[in-house]
C-alpha cells in the first residue's frame, strides 16, 4: 500500500508528537515519584491531606500517556485500519485540522494539570492546609483565565478528534479509487 504524502506527514507528526508525550509521561512520573517524597505523611501532613494533595499531580503521569502517547497511535492506527478497507483517504486539509487542533490542546491540557499539582504539592509542603484556597489561587486567583485556558485546551483536542472522526466516518462508506 503506497501512502499519500500528507498521510505519511501527519504519520510522522503524531508519531513524534507520541514518542516526545511519552517521555514526558515517564518523566512526569519519575517527578511525581521524587516530589512525593519530600512531602511525607506526618503530624503536620495527615494521610488524607497528603493523599488529596497529591492526587492532581499523581493524575499527570497517566493524563500524559493516554492523550499524549496512546490517542496519537490511535489516530495513525484508525486511519491505517480505513486504508487497508480500501476507505476513501481524508484531505490533507482534514489531517492538517485535526494535528493543529489536537496536538497544542492535549499539550496545553497535560501542562495545566501539571502546574495545578505542583501548585498543591508544593503550597502544602510550604505549609499551606487550606486546599480551597490553593484551589482558589490557582493561575493567580483568576477564575476567568482558568476557565479559558482549560476550555480551549479541552474544546482543541475534542474537534481535532471529532474532525479526524466525522471524516473518517465518512470515508469507510466510499470505495478509494485504484491506482
Amino acid at each position: 500500500m503506497r501512502l499519500s504524502d500528507h498521510y505519511r506527514r501527519f504519520y510522522r507528526t503524531q508519531l513524534r508528537y507520541a514518542l516526545i508525550m511519552l517521555l514526558f509521561g515517564l518523566l512526569a512520573g519519575i517527578a511525581f515519584q521524587e516530589s512525593v517524597k519530600k512531602l511525607p505523611i506526618s503530624a503536620s501532613v495527615p494521610a488524607g491531606m497528603h493523599l488529596e494533595s497529591i492526587l492532581y499531580l499523581a493524575l499527570v503521569h497517566g493524563h500524559a500517556i493516554l492523550i499524549g502517547t496512546l490517542l496519537p497511535l490511535a489516530t495513525i492506527w484508525a486511519l491505517h485500519i480505513g486504508l487497508i478497507l480500501k476507505a476513501a483517504p481524508l484531505s490533507a486539509r482534514s489531517l492538517k485540522w485535526t494535528a493543529a487542533l489536537y496536538i497544542p490542546g492535549s499539550a496545553m491540557s497535560v501542562l495545566l494539570m501539571l502546574l495545578k499539582g505542583y501548585t498543591f504539592v508544593l503550597g502544602v509542603r510550604h505549609g499551606t492546609m487550606d486546599l480551597a484556597g490553593l484551589n482558589h489561587g490557582f493561575m493567580f486567583g483568576n477564575h476567568a483565565l482558568r476557565a479559558v485556558l482549560y476550555g480551549a485546551s479541552h474544546a482543541a483536542m475534542a474537534t481535532g478528534l471529532v474532525v479526524l472522526g466525522v471524516g473518517l466516518w465518512r470515508s469507510l462508506g466510499k470505495e478509494a479509487i485504484e491506482d
